[in-house]
Parts: structure tokens; sequence; C-alpha cells
């Protein structure tokens, strides 16, 4: 087995065991003397058991941004990406990541949205080189339009802590997605959903860390889809536009207004931006829509 116990973490790691009840599990898997992860990956899944992907998903919640980013989601990324996994563990990897995104999160709110981003390079495997039934990748993509809806905590990079997230790893998992030529019309629909109900949430949390260009992203390639219409892009553009919510009655008298306003701002840049230096004349009918979702706003 790769995995050791906890006090040999620690010691490797040079970091003290976690004590505290509410704290994240800390991560039993063995890191590398080396910092190549990406030769590591090769061995580490060729000798894998299931368990031993169940620590590494463990880790994903590691309060240490070191363990949970630099270290477990790079080395699913290089598994991954590397091709170094089976079938049968990218479906345990699935299954366990599907799991967590969709179950509750510790108390630091590191677990579900790295399980997310973990997620979206087992989206990517199945659209490199497909290992999914049609079902399977209806499921995935249920799960992932399910957690970018609801996401609520917006906490990005905070520093000592690291990166949470949440939206912008649900938006790199609808991005791979929304990449799958194999993606039915009504899986898409589902995807926009999410990627809608994510521009200008409740609330007052006005986006600073990129989630509006990450939000962006799947929109652009799903705009690229001959099956979406003008029609239905100029509906789902609409729904974005300022309506009988109270946040938009006074706009700028209260704290969700600014947000509503900022965030519906943020995202319409960066549409335009990218729609507008787009060769593609599918992505670039976005750009007026976004330049009217802009001329909306108050």
């Amino acid at each position: 087995m790769i995995r050791i116990v906890i006090l040999a973490a620690a010691a490797l790691s040079g970091r003290p065991v976690a004590h505290s009840a509410d704290a994240a599990p800390t991560c039993v898997v063995a890191r590398p003397a080396a910092s190549d992860l990406k030769a590591h990956a090769a061995t580490f899944f060729a000798k894998a058991s299931l368990a031993d992907l169940d620590a590494l998903a463990t880790c994903l919640g590691d309060p240490d941004p070191a363990v949970r980013d630099d270290f477990a989601f790079t080395l699913w990324s290089e598994g991954l990406r590397g091709r170094h996994l089976t079938v049968a563990q990218m479906r345990h990897a699935l299954a366990r990541l599907t799991a967590t995104t969709v179950g509750p999160d510790d108390g630091r709110g590191f677990r579900r949205p790295f399980a997310a981003l973990a997620l979206s390079e087992v989206a990517r495997a199945d659209r490199v080189e497909p290992f999914l039934s049609a079902v399977e990748l209806h499921d995935l993509v249920a799960t992932g339009a399910t957690y970018l809806r609801g996401v609520t905590d917006y906490r990005g990079f905070i520093a000592g802590e690291g990166w949470r997230h949440g939206v912008a790893h649900g938006a790199d998992l609808a991005m791979q997605l929304a990449l799958n030529p194999r993606l039915a019309r009504a899986d898409a629909d589902v995807l926009l959903g999410a990627i809608a109900a994510q521009v200008a949430p409740p609330g007052s949390h006005a986006y600073v860390h990129g989630e509006a260009r990450r939000l962006a992203r799947p929109l652009l390639f799903l705009a690229k889809r001959p099956d979406i219409d003008d029609a239905a892009w100029a509906a789902w553009f609409q729904t974005l536009h300022p309506n009988d919510a109270p946040r938009w009655k006074a706009p700028y008298a209260s704290a969700a207004g600014l947000a509503a306003v900022h965030n519906s701002s943020a995202f319409g840049d960066a549409v335009y931006v990218a729609a507008s230096e787009s060769q593609d004349p599918q992505v670039r009918r976005l750009a007026p829509l976004a330049a009217g979702l802009l001329k909306a706003l108050p």
C-alpha cells in the first residue's frame, strides 16, 4: 500500500498533525522528496489500490494548500492527463469524487470545491478518450450543474489558506463537459442554467478572483454548438438582465444591488471581449448579446 500513517506523513511534510475536532482530515499519502509530480504520477497510479485513490481524494480537503493544491490535485491532474489511470481507477475516482462533490463540506470549505476541480480532470479524460456511457456522462453533467448551482461559499484566495474558489472550479468542470462532442443538447441546457445561476448570485458578494472569466469559458465553447440557435441564445441572455427582484429596484443603494451590477458587468465584459476576438462566427454571435446585457445594466 502506498499510504503511510499520519505521523509519518506529518514528519515527511514538516507539518504538525491536526488534532482539532473540526479540522479537515490530514493527508496520509506520502509525498515524494523530489518535486516532479509528472514522473511520480506514473509510479503512484501504477501501484495504487482503490483505497490509495480514496486516500488521495481525502487529501483534496487538506487545510494545507501545499498538500491540497500543489500535491493532491496536481497528482490527480498529472495522472489523468498522462493516462496513468486504468478505466477501473477512473470509474472509482468518478464515484468517489462525485460523492464528495454532492456531499456536505468540511468546516473549512476546501473539500467540495477541490473535488469538483478533480472531477473536471476526469471529465477531460473522458473527452480525450471516452470511457463513460451516455448515461454516465449525463449523470456527470447533472453532478456538475448541481454543484455549480449550489455554491454559496464564495471565498476565493485567502493568504495562509490558499484557494477555495468554488464557482471557478465548478465552471472548470462545466467547461470540460461543454467541450465534449458527445454532450447532448439537453445537457448543454442544464449547464447553461447552472452558469446563469452564478453570474450574479443572490447576496452581496462581489467576484474579485476571476470568476466571471471562468464562468464565461464554458459558455463560449457551448456557443460552438450548431443546435443552439440565435433565438435560444437571446433568450438565455435575457434571463441575466435586470428584473423586478428587490436588488435591482435601487441597485446603487444596497450591497446586494452593487454586487449584482458588478458581477453582471464583469461577466458581460468577459463574454464580449472573448466573443469579439474569436474567429469562429458561432462564438462571435455572443458579442452583441453581451453588449446588450451591459447596456441593460443600471
